[in-house]
């Protein structure tokens, strides 16, 4: 659907929130390789330490702990990009245009029942870095849930815009208003 079909139905165009699949997959892989080294390195000393008490047993755990922790991540990364591939927020005046993989799906402000947004942990730089930095769930009336994460551009300026449109009735204006 292109973006002038959309405006008939939902208002003007006032800006658009792409998310950053390329740096969510480049995330996926470098935990992937982390997780890889670490079973790699984790099996063997495994092996190794059988019948030990020394330090061996606690580096072997240490190793394959990082190792499957980084697969979990990675495969949970990787699942996220799929899901999420050529993933875009557009905001109009009268909803949201949610754009995933050339499909497109509607959502005028009332379809919305609630927006809850979240900041991550206490480590800000290294969670923004992680995409777990800040996160937004838009629960439709349906019953459906739209998320997004620091991948997805400023996404905490639409998940501004969203609130202040669902939950305080300032609507944002379109281009050529005033």
């Amino acid at each position: 659907m292109r973006r002038t079909e959309v405006s008939k139905q939902l208002g003007g165009f006032v800006r658009e929130h792409r998310t950053d699949g390329s740096r969510r997959l480049w995330h996926a892989a470098v935990v992937i390789v982390v997780g890889t080294a670490g079973l790699a390195f984790g099996i063997p000393v495994t092996i190794a330490s059988i019948g030990t008490t020394e330090g061996a047993p606690q580096l072997a755990g240490l190793l394959l702990g990082v190792g499957l922790v980084g697969w979990g991540l990675g495969i949970w990364r990787l699942t996220q990009a799929f899901h999420t591939r050529e993933q875009c927020f557009d905001i109009h005046e009268r909803g949201l245009a949610h754009r995933v993989a050339g499909a497109v799906t509607l959502i005028p402000w009332e379809d919305i029942a609630e927006v809850g947004a979240r900041n991550g942990g206490n480590d800000q730089l290294l969670a923004e870095t992680r995409g777990m930095g800040f996160s937004c769930t838009i629960k439709l009336n349906g019953g459906r849930d739209i998320w997004f994460d620091t991948f997805t551009e400023d996404a905490r300026q639409l998940a501004r815009v969203v609130h202040e449109a669902v939950h305080l009735g300032r609507f944002p204006q379109g281009r050529g208003r005033r």
